[in-house]
């Protein structure tokens, strides 16, 4: 790292916090070489392995309802991260806690780009030999009008470009087939709008079985079909993995284990919200050590690669 930038972590948030994620800080901390700051409850993370804390009183649920418990909640470890990155204490902010939460606060907190419509969570899928393929929204918005839809695109190809360095990042719109025609009423005026749209190099409709292959890098759909999308390939991955393990011997499942490892959604680390003044990765809520030390890493990356910037001058493009 070229200079220091802190990552600010979400200690209590997560179905598995503290513990979790203290280990995946500390593992991100000592294998990658960032600098992170705990932000929770003192006498919930005790000695903390080191790593420094900012004291929160309160944690937000998972199933507090998201706009009421920012609110509410002031002194929560999700509100204080994000005011961390707002006054400039931390470059990012990483979380596996309530994620509408987590959006709440990014949005309310650092506030959002000139411009934007509405933020999206942008999440990669791995593929296998290739750059993953950027999905978004991945559930911040249910429903969508279709000049979002064209932001989405406009952010997540400046997202593929900044983290990936794709020059021209290829974006495709979600549907039920790939001839124009085809899809809802959202899908088809997204899809004129899409094709005159600046600064976007759109492909065309795609399927969902184009998502983890090398035919398109950045999908955008609306939350609602991101998110049943998204938890459907996990859900296949998993399944597929497990069975391949359960009918291999021992030394030809660590033949194929590397294979399996590049589609393990954990090693992405989690998802970006796309959209708002400041870098704020969202993990799984299960998120084990290695997605929590992985998700600080993208948080880092993404702070030291300007996003934010790249984001602005998309959407003002």
């Amino acid at each position: 790292m070229s200079a220091p930038l802190v990552v600010a972590v979400d200690a209590m948030g997560g179905d598995r916090a503290p513990g979790e994620v203290v280990a995946g800080a500390l593992r991100a901390a000592e294998e990658h070489g960032i600098e992170i700051v705990l932000v929770g409850r003192p006498e919930a993370l005790g000695e903390a392995g080191g790593l420094p804390v900012v004291p929160a009183g309160e944690v937000i649920e998972m199933g507090d309802d998201p706009g009421k418990a920012v609110r509410r909640k002031k002194d929560s470890s999700l509100v204080r991260a994000a005011e961390a990155v707002r006054d400039g204490k931390a470059a990012a902010m990483f979380s596996a806690g309530n994620t509408g939460a987590a959006m709440a606060s990014a949005l309310l907190r650092m506030g959002r780009i000139k411009g934007v419509a509405r933020p999206a969570v942008a999440t990669p899928l791995p593929v296998p030999g290739t750059t993953p393929t950027v999905l978004l929204d991945a559930g911040a918005n249910a429903e969508c009008q279709p000049a979002w839809l064209v932001q989405f695109a406009q952010m997540g190809g400046a997202y593929a470009r900044a983290r990936y360095a794709l020059d021209e990042p290829r974006v495709g719109l979600l549907s039920i087939g790939e001839e124009s025609g085809k899809g809802n009423s959202l899908v088809k005026e997204a899809h004129a709008l899409l094709a005159e749209a600046r600064g976007v190099r759109f492909v065309g409709n795609v399927e969902g079985r184009d998502l983890l292959t090398d035919e398109v890098d950045v999908v955008v759909t609306d939350g609602f079909s991101g998110n049943v999308a998204l938890k459907s390939m996990e859900g296949a991955l998993r399944c597929l993995s497990e069975a391949v393990q359960g009918a291999l011997t021992t030394e030809a499942w660590a033949t194929v284990a590397p294979v399996l490892e590049a589609l393990d959604t954990e090693t992405y680390g989690g998802a970006m919200l796309l959209g708002v003044e400041g870098d704020c990765v969202i993990g799984h809520g299960a998120s084990s050590a290695k997605a929590v030390a992985n998700g600080i890493v993208v948080a880092a990356e993404l702070a030291r690669c300007d996003l934010v910037s790249a984001l602005r001058s998309a959407i003002a493009g």
